[in-house]
């Protein structure tokens, strides 16, 4: 008899599934995505199926999330190796047997046309957080310099594709973590300070480093040399090469403190804007919305990543929390770059904002990124109790 009454119901059996999940990152998440939605269409419902299949692509985003966050941290440090490895070698393939586009080899095809290069985002941190895990108590400064190569290895193969946007958001995220595990600001100043130095050396000397005859190569390409100087001056190519920055530029100007309304952009809706419900959606919603609406969004980015770097600092091993802070920051790398690329303080690389950018694959890496933040949270939750 006693038997009979222990038998729990259905939901006493999937209850711990769904429980532990952190309200406030949800939250979050719920603004943004709102946001992207109302975003996506008011830019994108004249753009065929744009608003439904970013509707869809959250949803597959959500299913990641949740998936993800059902995996234990120590079940995601097992997948650190075989993911990195597995990356690099799809990286390698590229390079050997890649499908080229537009001047760009990034794609393999697997059966279906995959870009390797999105592997790495997750896997880059997942990575070096296994590494500082195992070197926990005797980091010495030879540590440091494998995980630096650790990192340069798929960042250079990036480079080369060439993907400047993508090579810049997973260097990031493998600088994230190698910071977060305690790289000395002795090492950190210097390479801030020759960075300044050689951003001030290019603004003075523009005029001269940026003639047709002068060449970057090998540092960069022409189109990579072509975005920095349109950047400098996006006048002296206002149909070309400074179109985007600058109708991204009078966008967000024209928008002004309200916004024009929803559905009231007219450098959308007249498709000045390029590439307006992916890379330049930030300037369709800054028209629409005005400063309120940017301030609203960059708050509620502010908020989610607060909320994750504090499940980062509550998590409770090296690898948590190196991960988390890492995946964490990634995401204001891809809003800063994104946002700054758009209002002309930044070159145009390619960089999606999160939520609000369309884009499958961005969004799924998204999720995986969440998914992870969601699991250490559960087991630190799990710990407590």
């Amino acid at each position: 008899m006693s038997a009979v009454f222990d038998q729990r119901s259905p939901w006493q059996r999937i209850k711990p599934i769904f429980s532990g999940f952190d309200v406030p990152l949800l939250l979050a998440i719920l603004l943004l995505a709102a946001a992207g939605m109302l975003t996506m269409y008011s830019a994108g419902f004249d753009s065929g199926t744009r608003f439904v299949d970013h509707g869809r692509n959250m949803l597959l985003a959500a299913g990641v999330i949740f998936l993800v966050a059902q995996v234990t941290p120590q079940t995601l440090m097992r997948f650190a190796v075989p993911l990195y490895v597995f990356g690099v070698a799809l990286l390698i393939a590229v390079a050997v047997a890649g499908i080229t586009k537009k001047g760009a080899t990034r794609w393999l095809n697997v059966g279906i046309v995959i870009q390797p290069s999105e592997i790495l985002k997750i896997a880059m941190p997942l990575m070096l957080a296994w590494w500082f895990q195992r070197r926990e108590g005797q980091l010495r400064v030879p540590d440091f310099i494998i995980a630096l190569l650790l990192l340069m290895v798929p960042v250079g193969l990036i480079v080369k594709q060439p993907d400047l946007g993508t090579a810049v958001l997973v260097l990031s995220a493998g600088l994230y973590v190698i910071f977060f595990a305690g790289l000395s600001w002795k090492l950190i100043a210097p390479v801030l300070v020759i960075g300044a130095i050689g951003v001030t050396a290019i603004v003075v000397s523009e005029d001269r480093i940026c003639q047709p005859e002068v060449s970057w190569q090998p540092v960069l390409k022409d189109y990579q040399k072509n975005r920095v100087c349109t950047l400098l001056d996006p006048t002296t190519d206002p149909l070309g090469k400074g179109f985007h920055i600058i109708q991204g530029m009078i966008a967000i100007g024209s928008g002004g403190i309200n916004g024009k309304g929803f559905m009231n952009g007219t450098q959308t809706h007249l498709e000045f804007i390029p590439e307006r419900t992916t890379d330049f959606i930030f300037a369709a919603y800054s028209e629409e919305f005005g400063l309120i609406g940017c301030g609203a969004l960059v708050l509620s980015f502010i908020f989610l990543i607060f909320r994750g770097l504090t499940i980062a600092a509550d998590a409770p091993t090296v690898f948590t929390r190196l991960l988390a802070g890492a995946i964490t920051l990634s995401w204001f790398t891809y809003a800063f770059v994104n946002m700054g690329m758009v209002s002309g303080i930044l070159p145009v690389v390619g960089v999606p904002l999160p939520f609000i950018s369309y884009g499958g694959t961005a969004m799924v890496t998204l999720g995986l990124g969440l998914g992870i933040l969601m699991s250490i949270s559960k087991s630190r939750r799990l710990i407590q109790s």
